[in-house]
């Protein structure tokens, strides 16, 4: 199997293969590498350094095997790493490379669904904490209210399979609570981790019809769809055998029984020791 020059899609564990689900489908000719970092995950609760020297480690695993274009399918990593890969680096070490986040994407377009121009993110500890989204998408959407409601149990119950189960459902509807209760306005709750669509069903439990839930992999896809179209120099390096390969730095037989599920196909994993 070829896989060299593959589009490289990192998440910190199991949720970034909601973004690559959509990645695959709206470019499905492309070879991707997929890699998880599931033996340090959650990233939520970790310091920026910490976050950063993780996902710089498993960019530089990707470039190293041909990737040229990385996507960081995790919101916590866009949140704490991505601008000092960008900006530190990629300049400095590898100038050819590209690597895009999942913040800047969601933020041009949120604006897009709001009617009352009140917006909810829930996301990890990591990301809340850092603004990200409040940054981002003030720079697009000045009128908006952005209002965050961190949720750091949710990943923990999806990583260990535990989100389907009654017990997730009290934590479901309190971060659900809080966040609907810092504005009665508000008409568009954003998903701000790739890990959270496995909670819609439990989600919409708790939300009027009237609330947009927006999650984030067709917005990436798209975004991902026109950046490449914007730099061809990037897209004609890629490699267009629709390859896929998966990587955890986890349990193989873990991952791939998450990942098939994630995907609606059988997964067979590789191991990756960092």
């Amino acid at each position: 199997m070829n896989l060299e020059n593959s589009i490289g899609v990192f998440d910190s564990g199991f949720g970034g293969l909601t973004v690559f689900k959509s990645i695959a489908h709206h470019l499905p000719n492309y070879n991707y590498i997929y890699l998880g970092d599931n033996a340090r995950s959650p990233y939520g609760d970790h310091s920026f350094d910490t976050v950063y020297q993780y996902t710089l480690e498993c960019v530089e695993w990707l470039f190293s095997q041909g990737c040229p274009l990385v996507i960081l399918a995790c919101n916590t990593a866009s949140a704490k790493a991505l601008r000092n890969i960008q900006q530190l680096d990629l300049p400095s070490k590898y100038p050819n490379r590209r690597v895009l986040g999942v913040i800047r994407p969601t933020a041009e377009v949120i604006g897009n669904f709001t009617e009352t121009n009140v917006v909810g993110v829930l996301g990890t500890r990591g990301t809340v904490k850092s603004g990200s989204y409040l940054m981002e998408i003030a720079k697009f959407f000045p009128d908006i209210e952005v209002h965050q409601q961190s949720c750091p149990m949710w990943v923990p119950l999806i990583e260990n399979g535990e989100h389907l189960k009654e017990g997730a459902e009290y934590f479901v509807k309190e971060y659900v609570a809080e966040l609907l209760s810092q504005n009665p306005s508000m008409d568009t709750i954003l998903l701000a981790c790739t890990h959270y669509p496995l909670l819609i069903p439990k989600i919409l439990k708790y939300l009027s019809p009237n609330i947009k839930l927006i999650s984030q992999g067709d917005i990436v896809a798209k975004s991902l769809t026109s950046y490449l179209l914007r730099h061809p120099e990037i897209e004609a390096q890629v490699g267009k055998e629709g390859n896929r390969l998966f990587y955890t730095t986890g349990d193989t037989e873990t991952f791939d029984l998450h990942a098939s599920v994630f995907l609606g196909r059988d997964v067979q994993s590789r191991k990756l020791k960092m």
